[in-house]
């Protein structure tokens, strides 16, 4: 009697299908999208692999951003097929008390940085204003030449400071709410989550690696 395989779950942001890396030369997203679906389609039926998606917060945000890119509705229907839709028990799922301290020391570190950035940013405009109205430039001029300027500088930084690697949305949580309630593998292109996963102590799989990895395990399957 030959021994079923056993199951494996993935839980998959919203970058683990519309990250850049993932489109080969020349492809467009709604492609590179459709191409990993059929990935994941071959690999639902022929290798028992069932892939997830936090339902309704990281499939809306996906279904928007294929939408704004243009993507057709056939698409669309083929997330609502080859994905499962799960929303993640938010009352159940055991969390340690460690990870959460961490994640609230986190961000209050991060505040303090972006706080930094912000000073640093005031102080800039203020020099830089009285800088141009000595030279009597204009106050629309100065707006401009300076303030303009620095306030895009200060969005990156701040950005930076607060965001990056860190979870910053509601889908993200769910992304690891959902991997940690089903013991299955997080997908994602998000350092953020790719973080928080291992400090979860869950398997994380890069984004622009999944595909490949899908092809690897169909490919010993036919030469099986």
């Amino acid at each position: 009697m030959v021994k079923p395989r056993e199951k494996q779950r993935f839980v998959l942001d919203t970058t683990a299908l519309t990250d850049a890396e993932l489109r080969h030369e020349g492809e467009e997203l709604c492609e590179a999208v459709r191409r990993t679906l059929g990935l994941i389609a071959d690999a639902r039926i022929k290798l028992n692999i069932s892939c997830h998606i936090p339902f309704p917060s990281v499939y809306e945000e996906l279904v928007q951003f294929l939408r704004r890119y243009g993507c057709d509705d056939e698409l669309v229907v083929e997330v609502d097929t080859w994905l499962v839709k799960k929303t993640p028990n938010r009352f159940e799922v055991k969390i340690p008390a460690e990870v959460f301290y961490e994640y609230v020391k986190d961000m209050r570190e991060r505040m303090s940085r972006g706080m930094k950035v912000a000073e640093q940013c005031i102080w800039r405009a203020a020099e830089e204003a009285v800088t141009l109205a000595q030279k009597k430039r204009e106050r629309e001029n100065i707006k401009l030449e300076s303030t303009g300027r620095i306030i895009k500088d200060f969005r990156a930084k701040y950005r930076n400071a607060l965001r990056y690697g860190t979870l910053d949305s509601a889908p993200d949580l769910d992304v690891l709410l959902l991997a940690k309630e089903m013991d299955a593998g997080v997908v994602a292109s998000d350092e953020g989550i790719k973080k928080w996963a291992e400090r979860l102590g869950l398997r994380f799989v890069e984004g622009s690696s999944f595909p490949k990895m899908l092809e690897e395990y169909l490919r010993h399957l036919h030469h099986g």
